[in-house]
């Protein structure tokens, strides 16, 4: 989904500032859940069964740590791009670059998100449980974040 329609009456610059305080509450949710998930990620390893992962186990974890990282500077790359674009006249362009980087950051932190569920039903349960738990969590994501969007955006149409 494009920013947001101008308002009648709204200047491209004030569109701009609206979409990036849009944008700028839409990244306070996605790094409070982002910090959570790798904050449990991190302590992962420290706890003492960490030693017993299996390899597939340790290499999914790997993944997830560096998804995880990932998902921490795309949410933080909007703003180290305000302030280095700050006074310069570039909100548009800015505006236009950070929607981009959050639909990015949304794949990144559904994948953390499937892969932390599969990782600890891996570990507390089997592995095909996890496998199921994240075919699941892949269709739950495609449906919510997709899907649902799709039927709201013909419904106006």
């Amino acid at each position: 989904m494009e920013a947001a329609q101008q308002r009648p009456g709204e200047t491209p610059l004030e569109r701009a500032d609206r979409n990036w305080n849009e944008l700028m509450q839409e990244l306070r949710v996605m790094q409070t859940g982002t910090q959570i998930l790798t904050g449990f990620l991190l302590a992962v390893a420290f706890q003492p069964r960490f030693a017993d992962l299996d390899a597939v186990q340790r290499t999914l974890y790997v993944v997830l740590v560096l998804l995880a990282a990932t998902a921490t500077v795309l949410a933080l790359a909007p703003v180290g791009m305000h302030r280095l674009l700050f006074h310069q006249h570039r909100k548009i362009a800015l505006v236009r670059t950070a929607n981009r980087l959050v639909k990015a950051n949304l794949v990144v932190i559904g994948a953390v998100t499937v892969g932390v569920v599969a990782l600890i039903l891996d570990v507390t349960l089997n592995r095909p449980s996890a496998i199921v738990a994240s075919a699941l969590g892949v269709i739950a994501i495609l449906l919510l974040w997709v899907g649902l969007p799709a039927l709201l955006k013909r419904g106006q149409d």
